[in-house]
């Protein structure tokens, strides 16, 4: 498959050879905003934040991480590394510089070991939202973390109905949508799980022991640019107390922001907020 036009996305090729999908919108002389998305989803995600900074005159991008969305359903490179280079390719094909580096969840420990191992020069500010670093599962070093057995109960439920399974998270935890009083958006479930099951069964269960095991410790320590660090105090998905708590003590720039309340889904769920403090940060 060839690049894609850069003047709107397309396909890259990584350097192991698997197509990536992107889009890039706005003003290719304007600063570059860069999202990562969260498991098992697609840029699509980002939706709403990429249509607010487009408005505010920023150029936006978005890719599908490998076996997500619309990028390549391969069998191999489900890990953390690849999934950085992947992001470097699309960086290099565009001629990204000054760029911010967004990333949820998943996305958050994508776009952190991106910027310690690839972004030397290329990257302005980092913004962590939910996001999985310094590492998710518990280890004599982390005794803080969730057990293993919670990660194999994710594989055995994506293996045995993933339809049903991407139906309850989203439902339920992801977004809140299980706490008393919290009003369920029908419409950002069904939007979840079309992104979930546009992508690769084998790319997700995989991607498991990436999200949970990647250890970002010296990815986060190497990090030197502005970051700031945000999560909500109810995040069921990605518990607080091992994750921004910690990245916030290790990054060298960070500036830590807590949401009382609110869910892993936050950037969805709480869009103006958060995209609020997004552009005060970026544009600080």
């Amino acid at each position: 498959m060839e690049a894609g036009d850069r003047s709107s996305g397309g396909y890259v090729k990584s350097k192991d050879g698997t197509a990536i999908f992107y889009k890039d919108w706005g003003p290719k002389s304007a600063q570059p905003i860069v999202f990562h998305h969260g498991w098992p989803l697609s840029g699509d995600d980002w939706d709403t934040q990429m249509l607010f900074f487009l408005g505010k005159g920023f150029r936006v991008i978005a890719h599908d991480r490998r076996g997500h969305g619309r990028s390549a359903q391969v069998s191999d490179g489900h890990d953390m590394d690849h999934y950085a280079a992947d992001v470097a390719a699309v960086v290099q094909h565009l001629g990204l510089a000054d760029a911010v580096h967004i990333g949820h969840s998943t996305g958050g420990g994508e776009a952190a070991r991106y910027v310690a191992r690839h972004g030397q020069g290329r990257v302005a500010k980092l913004v962590l939202i939910g996001a999985v670093p310094p590492i998710m599962v518990k280890t004599a070093a982390n005794p803080g973390g969730l057990p293993v057995s919670v990660f194999d109960g994710l594989r055995a439920a994506l293996a045995a109905n993933r339809s049903q399974f991407y139906f309850d998270l989203a439902g339920g935890p992801f977004y809140g949508f299980n706490r008393e009083g919290v009003k369920r958006s029908d419409a950002v479930v069904q939007n979840w799980w079309r992104q979930g099951m546009a992508g690769a069964a084998n790319a997700h269960y995989l991607g498991i022991k990436a999200f949970s095991e990647t250890d970002f410790t010296e990815d986060l320590k190497m990090i030197d640019v502005p970051t700031l660090v945000l999560h909500g105090d109810d995040d069921q998905i990605v518990p607080i107390a091992d994750s921004a708590l910690l990245s916030a003590k290790l990054l060298k720039n960070a500036v830590l922001k807590v949401y009382k309340g609110l869910p892993h889904g936050m950037a969805t769920t709480h869009a103006d907020t958060l995209n609020k403090d997004l552009l005060d940060f970026i544009a600080g």
